[in-house]
């Protein structure tokens, strides 16, 4: 008897990428086959009801003297209970003797999430719940949330101790769970997942940071070779390698651990890190504005592929994702090992002052010896993407008005009538028939979009409000992801101050007494890296990496104006009122 109610669908497997297919339907009923029909529905748990009497007042609704006998018996119910726990003796709870509900795959979840998916479900939830059938940024945050917070986070050392947490409360999470914490707590263990993921990609990000509390680890070997003599080394407090010849190759992977003791260090790592900040940040908004695709392609709406979407990452790409490009150029072009002077490192020029040219039609003037361009054909180039991203914004601020007004002109003159498709007839235990029918397309939604309900000058005051909005957040959002330079930096930073300003006073003790010394010290130093290190800067990370995700990326594509689907099942009821 269950098939006719339930709510999904053969057809699609299951997935985290959308909710799951859902019918409207309507029930025609006699009055005697309510009662069976409402008891079997509550056993079942898979139906939600609309309200279509919410401004009747419920004294006036029919079946008002059912409700309140039930009310009175529970009531009564509850009293009796209560005197005899006073006298000692023992209620049986009967909760477990009810019938069992179906198991959720074989009904309805709006999300298919599971244990280690529900804390990142959770932070988009927080944002808005998916609309129906709408594309569903959870299951791509389970990994770009602790990447971007490894980026902002990467330290082996700290990722270490953030990843035994996680993994700690993942592995005992069966008491843990039984365990009254407090709210903090329960936010914590909620999130255990995402705590270990966390730390792990932490650990990956300090790897190729080549930093463990603050310090660094030669894996691979130096590439870096002395070429000066003895009695230089010792003489002069610094001295200036020349990579076109202290070098030998390249080091594999991350940052060459003989940076740690050079005075330009923190120069090197801002450029370094603020390069990959952008890159990242580019990559990710594109791969939002991709996903809008998912969404106009699943609902039919082929032509805002052409009107929204297009305009959106033409001009995404060809501003930003140029200039992506033109770091990595300028990494592979200019070499201190080259013969082209042109091509040596002291011409290689800025690539946000090319940006800014670009932008501003200006031409540097060269240096001696240099070119003004890095390739030839630059400057005409960067002038056919200025213009083509220039004329992106008409094209997304004219396109989609314009379609709509076509469409209504062009729409019939007469409303387009669906039937209602009788799903199944059931007969009840009381002898009465049930008839299940489910509501067309046209009848729930009035058979166009929501659009279609705006008059045209709303369309065009929304439209010019979204471009603007795009554009200018175009530009915001690419500094916005500056921030993962910023606390990638400071970071870093504090980590080296309180290892030099505390750690390092203890390792330079001697003798018995800097023993017990040392002792104290790494207590204190023990204690600053778990509270300041770890939990407020990982905090402060994980906020910073929840806004990028909330702003930078979910605005591109999702909308989230849905609501949870908490269907009528009697068990539920009942146990809300227990824990009451």
């Amino acid at each position: 008897m269950s098939k006719w109610w339930s709510c999904g669908s053969n057809k699609e497997s299951n997935s985290i990428f959308r909710s799951e297919v859902m019918s409207l339907v309507q029930m025609y009923l006699q009055p005697e086959a309510a009662y069976d029909t409402i008891a079997a529905l509550g056993e079942v748990g898979c139906v939600q009801f609309r309200d279509l009497n919410a401004k009747i007042n419920a004294q006036q609704r029919k079946f008002i003297g059912e409700v309140r006998r039930c009310d009175e018996l529970e009531r009564r119910i509850r009293y009796v209970t209560a005197e005899l726990n006073k006298e000692g003796h023992k209620v049986l709870d009967l909760m477990d003797d009810f019938p069992p509900a179906p198991q959720p795959r074989e009904i309805i979840d709006l999300e298919l999430t599971n244990k280690f998916t529900r804390g990142f479900q959770n932070l988009i939830d927080a944002y808005g719940i998916a609309g129906y059938r709408e594309v569903n940024p959870g299951l791509y945050t389970c990994i770009t949330f602790p990447f971007l917070f490894a980026v902002m986070f990467g330290d082996m050392g700290h990722g270490t101790i953030l990843f035994l947490l996680g993994l700690w409360m993942v592995i005992d999470e069966k008491r843990l769970s039984k365990k009254r914490g407090g709210e903090i707590w329960t936010i914590f263990f909620a999130g255990r997942y995402i705590i270990m993921l966390m730390g792990l990609f932490a650990m990956y990000t300090g790897f190729h940071y080549n930093d463990i509390f603050s310090k660094s680890i030669n894996v691979f070997g130096t590439r870096w070779v002395n070429v000066y003599n003895r009695t230089t080394v010792l003489t002069n407090p610094t001295l200036q390698l020349n990579p076109s010849v202290a070098t030998r190759g390249v080091y594999p992977m991350g940052i060459d651990p003989i940076w740690q003791s050079a005075s330009n260090k923190i120069i090197f790592l801002n450029t370094y890190k603020m390069k990959l900040s952008i890159i990242f940040g580019v990559l990710h908004m594109v791969f939002g504005v991709c996903m809008s695709v998912e969404n106009f392609v699943f609902f039919k709406k082929y032509a805002y592929i052409i009107l929204q979407f297009v305009p959106q990452v033409l001009f995404l790409l060809l501003m930003f994702g140029y200039m992506c490009f033109m770091m990595f150029y300028k990494w592979v072009k200019y070499s201190p090992t080259t013969d082209v002077e042109a091509d040596t490192p002291g011409c290689a020029p800025s690539v946000l002052i090319m940006f800014i040219d670009m932008v501003l039609f200006k031409t540097e003037t060269a240096l001696p010896g240099c070119d003004v361009n890095m390739f030839p054909i630059q400057k005409n180039l960067e002038m056919i993407f200025l213009v083509v991203a220039l004329l992106c914004i008409p094209w997304i601020l004219l396109g989609k008005p314009l379609y709509i007004k076509y469409q209504r002109r062009n729409r019939p003159a007469g409303p387009v009538v669906e039937v209602d498709e009788i799903v199944e007839k059931i007969e009840v235990t009381t002898g009465k028939e049930i008839i299940i029918t489910e509501v067309a397309e046209a009848h729930e939604s009035g058979g166009h979009s929501e659009e279609d309900d705006e008059p045209m000058s709303e369309i065009w005051i929304h439209q010019a409000i979204h471009t603007i909005e795009y554009i200018l957040s175009t530009i915001s959002h690419t500094a916005s992801y500056l921030r993962l330079w910023a606390l990638s930096l400071a970071h870093a930073q504090l980590s080296e101050v309180l290892w030099t300003m505390v750690l390092a006073m203890g390792l330079q003790m001697n003798g018995y007494v800097g023993a017990i010394g040392l002792f104290f010290i790494f207590a204190v130093w023990e204690f600053f890296t778990i509270a300041i290190m770890v939990m407020m800067e990982g905090l402060s990370a994980f906020l910073h990496t929840l806004r990028l995700h909330w702003v930078e990326f979910m605005s591109k594509f999702y909308v989230g104006n849905g609501y949870p689907f908490t269907p009528f099942c009697f068990k539920d009821i009942l146990i809300v009122v227990e824990d009451d």
